[in-house]
């Protein structure tokens, strides 16, 4: 097969070999620059297809542990909530121009100059982040929390998203940690939290991220000092595009998940 150029010859695409059809050099080149437009042309035809009248389906750009632990054990209340509506996700890390794909709005985990820095966007803040030092149990004497000069002596488990986390810990802490930045590094949270139960070393956690562990008891606190830093949660949306009445129920849904009403006080 070839591909014809304008006012030049054609490039071949395709060349036949025993084992059928494989793809030339400047063929694999080209799948390369037109891979995204095509999952996105197949993205939208399934949508099309499995949801042709009123368009209730959403889809989420989200970083990856944040809607693995906090979102997606929160969707069955959004189906009951809500049971026309259904969320596509996908694993997005970094700001993107939304124009280029077919995301509806995204989960992004930042500090509010990024978010602000956005273009294009609105956002609504979600959650502040409250980061607190885990480990397995065996990795601290009696399986009880240390002094943050203790945890200095502990193997660190790093983030490599967030390369100076420790640094800054310690440092509000106020405590000298020679090795702050030593450590084997992970890409995800849900790498780091798998590697601290393994009792790998500790590993420091937004505190949201790994409730569940803490309960069962397969993580404990290295370290009562806990630290705000200036990351948080938001939900973001591309500010020229008009609301669909689904993004606009899932927002109002997604925002009393994150601000939960006080328990009630009775009156006397």
């Amino acid at each position: 097969y070839r591909a014809q150029r304008r006012g030049g010859r054609g490039q071949t695409l395709f060349q036949r070999t025993r084992h059928g059809v494989a793809l030339t050099e400047r063929g694999a080149a080209y799948a390369r620059l037109v891979r995204q437009r095509l999952q996105a042309l197949e993205r939208d035809t399934l949508e099309l297809m499995s949801d042709p009248e009123d368009g209730r389906a959403i889809t989420l750009a989200a970083v990856p542990t944040f809607a693995t632990r906090w979102l997606v054990p929160r969707l069955p209340a959004l189906a009951r909530a809500h049971p026309g509506i259904v969320v596509h996700i996908e694993t997005r890390t970094r700001p993107f121009l939304f124009a280029d794909t077919g995301f509806d709005a995204a989960l992004y985990a930042g500090t509010a100059a990024q978010v602000a820095n956005w273009a294009g966007t609105r956002a609504e803040l979600l959650l502040h982040e409250a980061l607190v030092p885990v480990c397995a149990p065996a990795l601290l004497p009696g399986g009880r929390s240390v002094a943050p000069q203790d945890v200095a002596g502990l193997p660190l488990l790093q983030q490599s998203t967030r390369p100076l986390a420790w640094q800054q810990w310690f440092e509000q802490a106020q405590v000298h940690a020679p090795l702050a930045l030593a450590g084997p590094r992970y890409e995800v949270f849900s790498m780091t939290a798998a590697a601290a139960i393994s009792g790998m070393g500790v590993a420091l956690m937004p505190r949201l991220l790994v409730e569940d562990e803490l309960a069962r008891g397969l993580l404990v606190e290295a370290c009562t000092t806990v630290t705000h830093g200036d990351r948080a949660y938001y939900l973001v949306w591309p500010e020229r595009q008009q609301d669909s009445a689904a993004l606009q129920r899932f927002r109002a849904w997604l925002l009393a998940q994150a601000r939960p009403m006080p328990p009630h006080q009775p009156q006397g």
